[in-house]
């Protein structure tokens, strides 16, 4: 199966991130090599990283991004500093990451993100080569993990009632199948609330991929790496999909413009925190109606950049 994915706000990151002919960039969620392709067409002697767990997208990249200097890390976003180190690089001019899952991810039923795939394993693993699924998660955590996870990270109000009938049913026989999961989860959330929630597995599903994949521990420690390895004047762009996300960028990018981030009720401040930059919007952007017409699932997306000292 070809890796497929629409590059979401192309237009707009590209342009935010002020893309210099010499200068160095890395793609820390390369995917189908979207953003690094738009990226790689303003360069001349520059350098580009595109960096991804999954080796499917690494191995689209390496056939897609043939012109131009470029190196290939198999890897998670969340080792920037190790790679940089490795490759023998200082600072850079702009770093991106594209936190969303990606359309081969989801339409290539074998890995199991979607709740439309009645028969697909329930995997959700971005990277295949590690050893936690989205199976483990529902066949081994207690009523109580499972009711967290959901409320926590899918945002679901019917948590509870998923979580116990969860359990109920894999005392029956061990759950496979995303297609057993949805049914469970049909049969724990009121029929009256889905025209407004839409699927009612979405949320469910959202959770156990993230618990998954690790997705939110560490994001805070990746954005201070990468803006710490920024030049001046030198930009990161992030581009999320759920609010979860979205939270944890827009609080640290606050944090990385403000001199102080001592508690309001010290007297005096003892962090000694300086301002590195500041965000280059005030408010994230969004997909333009025509993109979320022709790509339905950029919807969510928000990019937001900060911008170097």
């Amino acid at each position: 199966m070809i890796f497929e994915h629409i590059p979401v706000l192309l237009r707009e990151l590209i342009d935010a991130l002020n893309v210099q002919p010499d200068g160095i960039y890395v793609d820390c969620t390369a995917g189908g090599g979207g953003h690094s392709s738009a990226i790689l067409d303003k360069l001349d002697n520059g350098l580009l990283v595109a960096m991804d767990k999954d080796n499917d997208a690494i191995a689209a990249c390496r056939e897609r991004l043939t012109k131009g200097n470029v190196k290939l890390v198999h890897t998670d976003f969340k080792r920037l500093n190790d790679v940089l180190d490795e490759l023998g690089i200082g600072k850079v001019d702009g770093i991106i990451a594209d936190l969303g899952v990606s359309s081969f991810q989801i339409t290539n039923f074998d890995r199991g993100f979607s709740y439309m795939a009645d028969n697909a394993p329930l995997d959700m693993r971005m990277d295949a080569t590690q050893k936690l699924t989205a199976a483990d998660v529902v066949n081994n955590y207690s009523e109580s993990e499972l009711c967290r996870l959901i409320r926590e990270y899918g945002e679901e109000k019917f948590a509870k009632s998923i979580a116990r009938n969860i359990v109920a049913e894999r005392q029956k026989q061990p759950l496979a199948t995303c297609g057993q999961l949805v049914k469970i989860i049909e049969e724990s959330v009121p029929h009256c609330t889905r025209k407004k929630s839409g699927h009612p597995a979405k949320r469910t599903f959202q959770a156990l991929r993230i618990e998954v994949n690790n997705e939110l521990d560490g994001i805070d420690k990746f954005l201070s790496d990468a803006v710490d390895r920024l030049n001046s004047n030198g930009r990161l762009a992030v581009i999320t999909f759920h609010s979860l996300e979205d939270r944890i960028v827009k609080q640290s990018f606050a944090d990385f413009a403000t001199d102080c981030i001592c508690p309001p009720y010290f007297p005096k401040c003892v962090c000694n925190h300086r301002s590195k930059g500041a965000p280059l919007f005030k408010k994230p952007v969004e997909p333009s109606a025509s993109e979320q017409q022709s790509n339905p699932r950029s919807k969510s997306a928000k990019l937001r950049v900060f911008v170097k000292k």
